[in-house]
């Protein structure tokens, strides 16, 4: 059944010159380098925090594929790291030449760097529908608290990892059998673990990536990977499940760990991988989110009961939202191929570089020998 809605009149609140949708790390950088630039810039968050993955999801490794002969792009990113150093909001990351940022503490961070490049923040607003004159987008559709709003814009910047603003526009968009999708996840941080005792454990039996090949999981790799340290979790659950704690059949409990604290908070645990459920689904949500703290609850319970220096530790906090990997994606002008990206590829409207750096699909590569690959402009725009 199909009901119709009443035409009604909604008002503009706001214009600006360029508005942005979404303000995880990529949406968060554009607003910057965009108001930096010299324009008027709006950044619109559904959430009460700006920091996407960061701060919502709790994926607080930002920078976990950075090695001794990375190329990297510099840039905003490495200023997110900088800033959180800078504010006592970051600790050394386990597996790299990075640092791990508290999701927590990046909350304020992010609210300094908005405010400072002179952006007009706008929390608790989720984009609806688009402002259509012919087939250009000329502002949004909002709903708050407040009721339904309009905010223009003369450009538009899609960044809610979803293309949700390019979908409802018309654009054509890309999206796999969610049986086939990369698996979301629930994050989760601990606290209350013994730190000398974990890291003793841990030295004592290491872990390299070839251990991701795991129950479910394949992974291709250069071979280089295989020897290469990963904070990686595995024997706790094996055990779980062999004690009955978790369900035999539940072989996706596994993965890694992320920042360790003096004060023993145990952060970024991404152990917990549903498969076959799409992001862009508020029903596959739902049944994500809680399916995914009820598994995240056994990962807990096996880790206290198996993993020295987890004996005493506790539950600190789960992720504010489920962390979706892959939805909906455009189809651009270009769309990036795998020859483009593992072989180099050069384009003439390049607008930055990425260095050789995979993790999808059963394919891990980490950018160890100064390869690099430039990100084109065409495949940021919609056909």
């Amino acid at each position: 059944m199909k009901i119709s809605e009443a035409a009604r009149e909604v008002e503009v609140i706001h214009s600006t010159d360029v508005l942005v949708i979404g303000s995880g790390p990529a949406g968060l950088a554009a607003a910057l380098a965009a108001a930096r630039s010299g324009v008027d810039v709006t950044l619109l968050e559904r959430f009460g925090c700006f920091g996407g993955n960061i701060t919502a999801v709790g994926v607080e490794g930002f920078a976990w594929y950075r090695h001794d002969n990375t190329v990297d792009s510099e840039g905003i990113g490495i200023e997110f790291e900088e800033r959180a150093k800078q504010a006592g909001a970051s600790v050394a990351e386990p597996q790299s030449n990075s640092h791990a940022i508290d999701g927590e503490a990046f909350k304020a961070v992010a609210d300094s760097l908005v405010l400072e490049a002179g952006v007009t923040p706008m929390l608790h607003r989720l984009f609806v529908a688009p402002i259509m004159e012919g087939s250009r987008i000329i502002g949004v559709i909002v709903e708050s608290k407040a009721g339904r709003e309009a905010i223009l814009a003369a450009r538009v910047i899609d960044a809610t990892g979803d293309a949700d603003v390019a979908f409802r526009a018309g654009a054509p968009t890309i999206k796999q059998a969610k049986e086939d999708m990369i698996g979301a996840s629930v994050m989760f941080s601990l606290s209350g673990v013994d730190k000398t005792r974990f890291i003793e454990h841990v030295k004592a039996a290491p872990h390299t990536y070839a251990d991701w090949a795991y129950g479910q999981w394949t992974i291709e790799t250069t071979g280089k990977e295989d020897e290469m340290f990963s904070p990686f979790l595995r024997k706790p659950f094996e055990r779980a499940r062999a004690q009955g704690l978790i369900p035999e059949n539940l072989d996706t409990i596994s993965g890694t760990w992320g920042a360790l604290y003096d004060t023993g908070d145990l952060t970024y645990m991404n152990l917990v991988h549903l498969l076959g459920y799409d992001g862009t689904d508020p029903n596959d949500l739902t049944r994500g989110e809680m399916e995914g703290r009820a598994q995240a609850m056994m990962a807990v319970r096996a880790l206290q009961s198996f993993q020295p220096g987890c004996e005493n530790a506790k539950l600190r906090n789960f992720g504010m939202t489920l962390g979706i990997r892959d939805t909906r994606k455009i189809d651009a002008f270009y769309n990036m191929t795998e020859h483009d990206v593992r072989e180099q590829g050069r384009f003439d409207d390049s607008v930055g570089i990425f260095p050789e750096f995979i993790d999808g699909y059963g394919i891990l590569i980490l950018p160890t020998t100064g390869r690099y690959f430039p990100l084109p402009y065409r495949p940021l725009l919609p056909t």
